[in-house]
Order: structure tokens, then C-alpha cells, then sequence
């Protein structure tokens, strides 16, 4: 009874933090956090960033006849990872290169259509984008060449747009460093350090609030296998990439209200030798500290690549977001220090940008453990007291429970995945790592039902080899290290797993996937748990038990996070199936939406 009371406690804490604002039909007005029962007005559909949906027509008992509605095709067949919107009986999604579409939520049928046109074909990283957002009668998408665009609501017809990152500041790698002899020669560049936006900004307090990616991206090659996954990601000792940074913006005018760098003088920090946690770090301080005066500029070539949207506590007004990895990536030769705020969950004043807390979960990362995956906010239990808690899943495969007012940690999940070799430093010969950059828990968010204390996470299994090489000496110029991350040649595959917050992170149960969960989860109050595969597999699973109920191939790579939402008493589960070029999956361009037979 206890536990059971502790449950229900733990669900009305929860919705109090994430109820929704008061809205009207004035344009200028904002949209509220949640809205109607039945819709989806935010990336996570609250601004707590839980991914739960209220619904539950759908569930244990009908799941088995959930059929495919309507499908709609956006015409672009690559990598594909929109989250939709949906509000007042119509859809929004984002195309690859940052199209943005409105449909008709019940049928399909296209509204209107912007095709963004972009400032330069030359992207540093993919043409994916992870959604738009809505408010004050607008539609907000930042853009693969690093723009924010404002769009009427009715119309789709651009009302500002502002370029976020002045391209004459990006500083990449080339092939040119690595030795003559290396077999990476013979590879593809398919991205490299740059600066782009790949998330979906939010709305919150007039406010637009919105980052950058590609800033320490390294340099990416293909693979030599056709269809085969990423070849490899070299980092380059040496000046590459620019300071990352979330910004607020004015969301009628589109003028810059804050900006805050991720990675800024003094970013050296203490010269940890453990991370927060205690795990030992194989760090040689000593000549980290002797080339910091040759280096005391890292900082402004530091990445820290902003990934997805930040949650936000709407009582206090303090914004949580990830940080991904330093610049250059793996090879830290050339960037002394702990490298803050890469690699850390971040929080912060949303009305002024002022930093409230940090913690780096792997200081001076050599590995690309990206704080990638969006956190989430709900109230957690320990020692007999309710504590507001910020939660994030991340690539080290744990899920870190924070306290929100102060960042300390309370606890870290059991590991999701396996782990070996962590914090291992590259050799000449090569160490297996897993999890490496792809994760544990990638991009893909995280869902959290607050009724069972469970937050259900996507993850994968993707042992990498790192080793380090050396462009040599060529007369007065020095030699140039540099690290090589690749897949390693032995099978991948996914685990979506079911923790229990209520007993610090154990694993309540675990599902073992064909394929690595690049994509994220939904849960439901019918008692499911939806996500998807890069084999084109999207299932629905019992959120008590981990069994899977129901299956459905769409075609193309699920590699997108699923939403659910009611019109006219029905309810309906929308996911894009276009696969992703850097896993290997097969692409499409597919919005499918699945709803229960008539």
C-alpha cells in the first residue's frame, strides 16, 4: 500500500509541475504546454519533456487491431527524424532539410508546404531535423544551415528568419592530416565540424529558445560496405570548431534576447581526475597544464554541440539541456582542462541565460559522450521526501537522476546496455569500447510515466574501436596527431528497458531488439510502449511486462520518436519511417499514422 501510495504521489507531483497554461485564440497569445487532452503541442508534449501520452483507447486489449490510417509521403528519401505536433485538429512535422509541412491530422491531407531554401549546400552533419515548435500563431524550425525560421501558423508562409552561426567562423578537419599510408584515404567525407541546428526549438515566456550541432563533429567518413554504417570519425589535434550555445530569442521578432556559449574562458576547470561520480579518468594532468599556455585559446574552437530542446521547470523558470562533446572530438592534445560545460547537463535562467548549475559527466572527453538525449523532469522520492528531479539517459548507458534546484546527483540507473573498456584512453593498436559515441542512449528521448514510476529507454549496442595515428613531421611543421573511432566488425543490436525510479534505477524489465533503438519511446496510458527499429519494425510493448503485443513493418527506418494524439474520439500513434544514412538504416520519407480498425 505504501509503495502504491508513494506511486500516486509521485503522478499528481508530477502533473502539477507540467500543467498547462491558459491559452485564448489570440495569435498572440501562447500556446499552452499541453493543451487538449488529445494533442501534442510540444516536442515532448510537455514542457517537462515526459513523452506520455494521457490516452489510452489504444492499449493492452486492442492494441492487436491497429492498423495504418494514412500515410503521408514528404518527397525526400534520407535520413528522417521529426517529432510531430499536433494541435487544434492539425499536424506539423519537419521534412529533412528543414521543410515544414501542416496536414490534416485525421486524413493526411496537406495543408500547406514550406520548402526551406537553404544558404549552402555544404552541411556539416545530417539533413535530419528533429521537429518545429508552436506559439504565438507561429511555427518555429531551425534549419540544417544554422537559421531560425518563423512561419505563420495558417499560412506557412515565413514571417522572420534569422541566421544563428556566421559560417565564416568554421574551422573543419580534412582528410589532408591523416598519414599517407592510413586506409582512411580511400574513404568518403560525408561531414565534418561545422554548424548547423538540428533541434526543435521551444517556446516558452515569449521566448524562443534554441541551439547549435556540428560545432565538434569531427571529421566523418563513410564506409566501405554500401548501406553499411558509418566508416569512421577521425579527430584532429589542433584549432577546429567554434563554441556551441543555446540563445533565446524574441518570439514575435525573432531579435537575440541571450546567448549562453557552452564552452567559455576559464574552461579548464579543476583538472578532475574522476568524473562527479568517481570513476577514475586516465588523465596525464601534468601535460595537460604544461600546454595550457600554448592553448589558453581552446576554448574558443571548444564544440559542445546542442542536440534537442531543453526542459523547463515552468514554477521556478529554469531551463535543463546536454551539451555534447569538446572540440577537437577524442583528440584532446590541443584543449588542456575539463573542457566545461561539454558533456554536461547544464541548467539555467530562462529569462536571463544566468548559469544556475552544471554537472559534466565526463570531464575532458576523449570518447564523444554526448549529453545527447532530451532530460525530463518529475519528482522522485528518497529518504521518505518528494525531491524535484531532472532525469537524463545517456550515452555511458545510465540514467542519471539529478536534484533540479541544485544538480547534485541522487542517483544513476543500473546499466542499460553493456559496458567495457569505459574511459579507456585510444591505443595504436586499438581498444574495443562499447558504449562509444553512438551510445547507450543516443539522441533518441526517453519516455516517463509518472502512475508507475518508470521511465522507459531506448538504447544500443554499438561496440566502437578507437586508435590513435600521426600525420609525421613534414620539415619545420610538426607532426600532427589525430584518434579514429570505427565500428567494430561484430553484430549490433537495441534494448529498450523499463527502470524504476522508485527503487533508484533498477531495471524493472528489459526487451532485446534485432537492431540498435536510435529513435526514442512512447508511452501510453492504454499500458504501452511504442518505438521503433532501423529494419523498418515499429512495435508496440506492454509497459508492465516488456512482452512485445504488436508489430508492424513500415517500409523505411524507424528512427524517429513516436507521438499519440485523439481527434474526434479516436485515437491515433504517428511515427516517420525514413531510416538514418549515418546507421545504416534503410531511408525513406513516410509519416505513418495508425489508429484502430473501423
Amino acid at each position: 500500500m505504501m509503495k502504491l501510495l508513494n506511486l500516486c504521489r509521485l503522478a499528481v507531483a508530477s502533473f502539477v509541475l507540467i500543467g498547462p497554461a491558459v491559452w485564448s485564440a489570440n495569435a498572440a497569445e501562447p500556446m499552452p504546454s499541453i493543451g487538449a487532452h488529445g494533442e501534442w503541442r510540444t516536442y515532448g508534449r510537455d514542457y517537462g519533456q515526459q513523452r506520455f501520452s494521457p490516452l489510452d483507447q489504444i492499449n493492452t486489449k486492442t492494441v492487436h487491431h491497429l492498423v495504418p490510417k494514412w500515410i503521408y509521403q514528404t518527397g525526400t528519401a534520407t535520413t528522417f527524424s521529426t517529432s510531430p505536433l499536433v494541435a487544434d485538429g492539425v499536424m506539423y512535422i519537419t521534412a529533412p532539410f528543414s521543410h515544414v509541412v501542416a496536414l490534416d491530422a485525421k486524413t493526411g491531407r496537406q495543408i500547406w508546404r514550406y520548402d526551406h531554401k537553404r544558404t549552402s549546400d555544404k552541411l556539416c552533419c545530417s539533413p535530419a531535423n528533429r521537429g518545429a515548435a508552436l506559439g504565438y500563431g507561429k511555427i518555429y524550425v531551425a534549419t540544417v544551415d544554422a537559421h531560425l525560421v518563423a512561419l505563420d501558423r495558417q499560412t506557412g508562409k515565413p514571417v522572420w528568419d534569422i541566421a544563428l552561426a556566421d559560417k565564416v567562423l568554421d574551422r573543419t578537419e580534412a582528410k589532408n592530416v591523416m598519414a599517407a599510408a592510413d586506409p582512411l584515404h580511400a574513404r568518403n567525407v560525408t561531414g565534418s565540424t561545422g554548424a548547423g541546428a538540428v533541434i526543435a526549438p521551444l517556446v516558452y515566456d515569449g521566448k524562443v529558445f534554441v541551439g547549435i550541432t556540428g560545432v565538434g563533429y569531427g571529421l566523418h567518413l563513410d564506409s566501405p560496405r554500401p548501406g553499411a554504417p558509418l566508416g569512421a570519425v577521425v579527430g584532429v589535434a589542433g584549432r577546429y570548431g567554434r563554441p556551441g550555445f543555446l540563445a533565446a530569442y524574441d518570439a514575435e521578432t525573432g531579435n537575440e534576447v541571450w546567448k549562453f556559449e557552452t564552452t567559455q574562458k576559464g574552461w579548464e576547470g579543476e583538472f578532475r581526475t574522476n568524473t562527479p561520480d568517481g570513476m577514475p579518468l586516465p588523465r596525464n594532468i601534468a601535460a595537460e597544464k604544461a600546454a595550457l599556455e600554448k592553448y589558453s585559446d581552446a576554448w574558443q574552437f571548444g564544440g559542445g554541440s546542442v542536440w534537442h530542446p531543453p526542459a523547463v521547470d515552468t514554477k521556478t523558470g529554469i531551463l535543463y539541456f546536454g551539451v555534447g562533446n569538446p572540440s577537437p572530438q577524442a583528440a584532446d592534445e590541443t584543449r588542456p582542462g575539463d573542457n566545461l560545460y561539454t558533456v554536461a547537463l547544464v541548467a539555467l535562467e530562462a529569462a536571463t541565460g544566468k548559469l544556475v548549475w552544471s554537472y559534466q559527466q565526463v570531464p575532458h572527453d576523449m570518447w564523444g559522450y554526448d549529453v545527447a538525449s532530451p532530460p525530463t523532469l518529475f519528482d522522485v522520492e528518497i529518504d521518505g521526501k518528494m525531491v524535484p528531479a531532472v532525469g537524463e539517459a545517456s550515452k555511458l548507458g545510465w540514467y542519471y537522476v539529478h536534484d533540479r534546484r541544485t544538480g547534485a546527483l541522487l542517483f544513476k540507473s543500473e546499466a542499460f546496455v553493456p559496458q567495457d573498456n569505459l574511459f579507456t584512453p585510444a591505443t595504436p593498436q586499438g581498444v574495443r569500447i562499447t558504449p562509444g559515441p553512438a551510445g547507450g542512449a543516443n539522441w533518441s528521448p526517453a519516455s516517463f510515466d509518472a502512475t508507475r514510476g518508470v521511465v522507459y529507454v531506448a538504447g544500443s549496442h554499438i561496440p566502437m574501436i578507437y586508435r590513435t595515428a600521426e600525420l609525421p613531421a613534414q620539415g619545420d611543421k610538426p607532426a600532427v596527431p589525430y584518434t579514429i573511432i570505427e565500428p567494430s566488425n561484430e553484430a549490433n543490436w537495441g534494448t529498450l528497458t523499463a527502470l524504476d525510479l522508485t527503487t533508484k534505477g533498477r531495471i524493472r524489465w528489459q526487451a532485446k531488439t534485432d537492431q540498435p533503438l536510435i529513435g526514442g519511446a512512447l508511452a501510453t496510458a492504454g499500458g504501452l510502449v511504442f518505438t521503433g527499429q532501423g529494419n523498418g519494425e515499429f512495435s508496440a510493448f506492454d509497459a508492465a511486462s516488456g512482452a512485445k503485443v504488436w508489430s508492424f513493418n513500415c517500409g523505411a527506418g524507424v528512427n524517429a520518436p513516436p507521438v499519440s494524439y485523439e481527434i474526434d474520439g479516436k485515437q491515433y500513434v504517428a511515427v516517420a519511417a525514413g531510416g538514418s544514412k549515418i546507421w545504416g538504416f534503410r531511408q525513406g520519407g513516410a509519416i505513418v499514422v495508425f489508429g484502430l480498425a473501423d
